[in-house]
């Protein structure tokens, strides 16, 4: 089994690519997954983090804050920044703008940890962040899409902080409390996560991509451009940043990571519940599921061989 999810998280990139284009050129061949599911698809995959998590890496917050500050601060400025300024350069129209700034705002995702271990990155630094900006997502992801939407749709806060709540915070928890006390037992399963974790994601991809097809391809390549530019300047400014401030070269593939991939499964789910009269918003954080786990391949091929 644990051949088989090593296999399975070296191949990530390429599963989710083909589902994502089964889905999308295919669609009634996926219609089968429910919308409806990725609430509790994300949950999972959150609960699988927090299987992960131990009292250690909570610690890294009081041994090295200045790390995990900087990690928070980046993340919730330069992707919501970068999303509004290309949303706004591209002129795109509500729905897709809306979806695009929500990916902008979430957190970081569980695929950043694993891209920052391929790439011979600072892996506790990266689960550090990813932590610490979950947690302070129920405040920031909502309070931070209002004041760059307000003038523009409407966005309802309440019902996004609740949501965060309930498929990040809650999960994520839960399994940490589980893994303190059991970890014995949970030791033994957390080879097995992998393979779970991307077949949420898959399945996730499947039911958004199936369900809006004909809407991604209505969209054309201008989403597809906003999307893979907010990915990867995220990438360059992140590491840009950690090469100003003279981090080790680990600390800079960790930050240029966290910062570039974004818990897109969660902006699809919110979008849903932020935004639901703009359809198209769900969009934008599908196409960002499949690109940057292919984008992210490929970069931890790029630095592991910086030395």
């Amino acid at each position: 089994m644990k051949k088989i999810s090593e296999w399975i998280g070296k191949y990530m990139a390429v599963i989710v690519l083909a589902v994502a284009a089964l889905a999308l050129f295919l669609p009634k061949s996926c219609l089968w997954v429910e919308t409806s599911w990725i609430n509790t698809l994300l949950m999972i995959v959150m609960f699988g983090m927090g299987l992960t998590l131990k009292a250690e890496d909570f610690l890294l917050v009081f041994k090295r804050p200045q790390d995990i500050l900087l990690g928070c601060a980046a993340q919730f400025t330069i992707m919501p920044l970068l999303a509004f300024c290309l949303g706004k350069l591209f002129g795109l129209p509500a729905g897709l703008m809306a979806g695009v700034i929500l990916v902008g705002t979430c957190p970081g995702g569980t695929a950043s940890n694993v891209i920052t271990y391929l790439s011979q990155g600072d892996v506790a630094l990266s689960v550090g962040m990813t932590s610490v900006n979950t947690l302070l997502s129920p405040v920031l992801t909502p309070a931070i899409t209002w004041l760059l939407l307000r003038t523009s749709v409407k966005v309802d806060t309440g019902a996004m902080v609740l949501s965060i709540l309930k498929v990040v915070i809650v999960p994520v928890a839960a399994g940490f409390v589980i893994n303190y006390f059991l970890g014995k037992y949970t030791e033994k399963v957390k080879d097995v996560l992998p393979t779970v974790s991307v077949c949420a994601i898959a399945l996730i991809v499947a039911a958004v991509v199936s369900h809006n097809a004909a809407r991604i391809l209505e969209t054309g390549a201008v989403v597809f451009a906003v999307v893979i530019l907010h990915n990867l300047l995220g990438y360059v400014v992140g590491f840009l940043l950690g090469r100003i401030l003279k981090l080790p070269l680990p600390k800079k593939k960790a930050l240029s990571i966290e910062i570039g991939m974004q818990n897109s499964g969660l902006a699809t789910s919110l979008a849903g519940t932020a935004f639901p009269d703009l359809a198209m918003a769900t969009v934008p954080g599908a196409i960002f599921s499949v690109w940057h786990n292919v984008s992210g391949a490929v970069l931890a091929n790029v630095f592991r061989r910086m030395k």
